[in-house]
């Protein structure tokens, strides 16, 4: 089969190239749009269900609300383990499942049980919703809601009715995060002694201000031959709309309202979360969450134009500043791997063009760097591998180009040895086929080596899988190639007499290397046992050496972790939280500083108000003052907090 395909090859050499430029092309737009990542996405198949308990205390809300969600969700299919957290006001139940399980199968699953766990719920407890369809890697793009003119209840209502909701219609965007400011509402707050003297109770408060905040349609009637639709709207729009309420009538008619018995103002919503930047002080922060599966990198670009469009839209005075920004992380690792693709494939091009000697051979073999590549994309594109610093920097072009190497070089042979009888086909065709069993076979001895990763399972499996697929299917591409494309191409390129000698560099290694070759085979057995000395040495240093789950990975920025007390006031949080602020952002290196405290309304990540996240953005190295590394910096900061 394999001769029939170098053959085929040769005879249609037009086609063969022109096939391979279109596989070219393809793998181009594959590139181009290939999801890509700084790290492969670990999270498992899970789904969240999220249940706000108003001000219930941990232990409530572990009895009334956490355990009729699991006892529900227990039983389920396919489902690997269940856990919780229940804390003050919120429980947080995380069901994962068997891997494989489509997502969107298990969220079908917990939606269908939703409704017998919120009827084990008391009435009042919480309703509990599915989470957002995003993973651990979700958050891609936060930003800030700022003005000087506004206060920051007013920027989170922006935030809230303004531009989430349009930031919601990208594609790509599963849930926009709020964080930050204060919820409004409106807070009655009444008086006992009134109540008492009006023989109103506070059942019947809650009754009178939840019917008159209601609207009804009344059907229609017909009006000079026009059908007019007819409306009963009675909802609350104010403070006054909320004061003139009607609690209850009076014997002689005359109406007790609310005003007469309560005050109404504009109040803050409990909360359990903070945002502060740079010790200025609270500011609103909106968290971009990405649908699961979506190109991060495309997503970004598009919530950050969406961003500037509704930015025009705002009160004069209100400003959209990007805080966080997944796309920068991702340019890095981009940068980082093509750089290091592109130093490789020049330094391994170069070394071909001065071990072959011949200027079109080593072009016809460095050919299969890029071809491979571009072959290994669409398939990547095809199985929906994504891109990211462990899959494409774990291609190796030595491994590529072996196989174009021995085909080539041994049709250079050839040539050389050729007295001109046979065709100039017929020579390429008995060199290629000379060699195409063991370039196979040393092919799949490497593809061999990279299979038990594809059996991993788990958070192993999810990081290295990718990288173990995207050299699997570079070395198959480059397999293809020296059995189609290579031929085809040294056909057309390779003149009909050729001449083999050896380049400079071989001879030189040749001088040293066939005598210690000689001496080894003249006393065989002085040789294996050096061999096996050398590797018994080897062995205790082996157990000296340092080994990591994986490797470590410089997003650029920097993390503080801060902890109080689990009796800690938010008030107080934020006041540490501005405190290391300030100390951070005296740091020339230090771009800007922001703090999460808490917990948002949509809590993926359940912290208290004694847990602080501190964000230390960091300028780029080179614009750093000084020679200080990452780790002087590190240690100095830790020092002085």
């Amino acid at each position: 089969m394999l001769t029939k395909i170098i053959e085929f090859s040769l005879v249609n050499r037009g086609l063969v190239i022109i096939l391979t430029l279109l596989m070219a092309a393809s793998g181009l737009y594959s590139a181009l749009h290939l999801p890509i990542d700084a790290v492969p996405d670990m999270t498992n198949v899970q789904v969240q269900v999220v249940t706000d308990a108003g001000s219930l205390s941990p232990v409530e809300v572990e009895r009334y609300v956490t355990y009729p969600v699991e006892n529900t969700m227990g039983g389920l299919p396919d489902v690997e383990e269940l856990r919780s957290v229940s804390k003050f006001g919120i429980s947080v139940v995380t069901i994962v499942f068997q891997e494989g399980t489509d997502i969107y199968r298990a969220r079908q699953l917990v939606t269908e049980r939703l409704g017998d766990a919120a009827a084990n719920i008391p009435p009042g407890y919480g309703t509990p919703t599915v989470g957002p369809l995003t993973t651990a890697l979700g958050e891609i793009l936060q930003f800030e809601v700022r003005s000087d003119r506004h206060s920051p209840m007013e920027l989170r209502t922006m935030l809230e009715w303004e531009i989430s909701p349009k930031l919601r219609q990208v594609r790509g965007v599963t849930e926009i995060n709020t964080h930050g400011g204060f919820y409004k509402t409106y807070e009655v707050q009444p008086d006992p002694d009134r109540m008492t003297s009006y023989g109103i109770s506070m059942e019947l408060l809650f009754q009178r201000l939840q019917a008159n905040n209601s609207t009804s349609g009344g059907g229609y009637v017909i009006h000079h031959g026009e059908q007019r639709f007819i409306r009963g709207v009675s909802l609350l729009e104010n403070e006054s709309d909320i004061e003139s309420v009607v609690i209850r009538r009076e014997p002689d008619g005359n109406p007790i309202l609310l005003s007469d018995i309560a005050k109404v103002s504009i109040e803050p919503m409990t909360r359990q979360g903070a945002v502060t930047r740079d010790g200025r002080g609270e500011v609103v922060t909106g968290l971009v969450m990405m649908l699961i599966g979506e190109n991060s990198r495309e997503v970004v670009e598009s919530a950050k134009a969406r961003l500037k469009e509704i930015e025009v839209t705002l009160p004069q005075g209100v400003r959209l500043e990007v805080t966080y920004d997944r796309a920068a992380l991702i340019g890095r690792t981009l940068k980082t791997v093509l750089t290091n693709l592109t130093e490789g494939g020049m330094l391994v091009i170069v070394v071909l063009l001065l071990m072959l000697g011949n200027l079109r051979a080593g072009i016809i073999v460095a050919l299969a760097i890029p071809l491979s590549m571009l072959f290994a994309t669409n398939v990547m594109a095809f199985t929906g591998v994504t891109a990211s610093l462990m899959s494409l920097g774990a291609i190796d072009f030595g491994l590529i180009v072996d196989s174009s190497v021995i085909m080539v070089e041994n049709c250079i042979r050839k040539l050389s040895h050729d007295n001109g009888d046979a065709k100039h086909e017929d020579v390429i065709r008995d060199a290629a086929v000379e060699v195409r069993k063991p370039t196979m076979f040393g092919e799949l001895i490497i593809a061999v080596v990279f299979l038990p990763i594809l059996l991993l399972e788990g958070t192993e499996g999810k990081l290295f899988r990718p990288m173990a697929l995207t050299v699997l299917f570079a070395l198959g591409g480059s397999m293809i190639l020296s059995l189609s494309f290579m031929p085809a191409m040294a056909s057309i390129f390779l003149p009909r007499k050729m001449k083999e000698e050896d380049v400079f560099l071989v001879r030189v290694v040749k001088f040293f290397y066939e005598p210690l070759v000689r001496r080894a085979i003249k006393h065989p057995f002085v040789t294996v046992a050096m061999a096996l000395t050398v590797f018994a040495m080897s062995l205790p240093m082996g157990r000296h050496l340092g080994a990591e789950f994986m490797p470590r990975l410089e997003e650029g920025d920097l993390l503080v972790e801060a902890l109080r007390l689990p009796s800690a006031t938010l008030e107080g949080s934020i006041e540490m939280s501005t405190q290391i602020e300030n100390i951070l952002k005296k740091y020339p290196e230090v771009k800007t500083v922001f703090s999460k405290t808490g917990r948002p309304e949509i809590a993926n990540d359940v912290m208290g108000v004694h847990q602080t996240d501190v964000w230390v953005l960091l300028n780029p190295v080179h614009d750093w003052p000084g020679h200080k590394t990452r780790d002087q910096l590190i240690e100095q900061m830790s020092e002085e907090l």
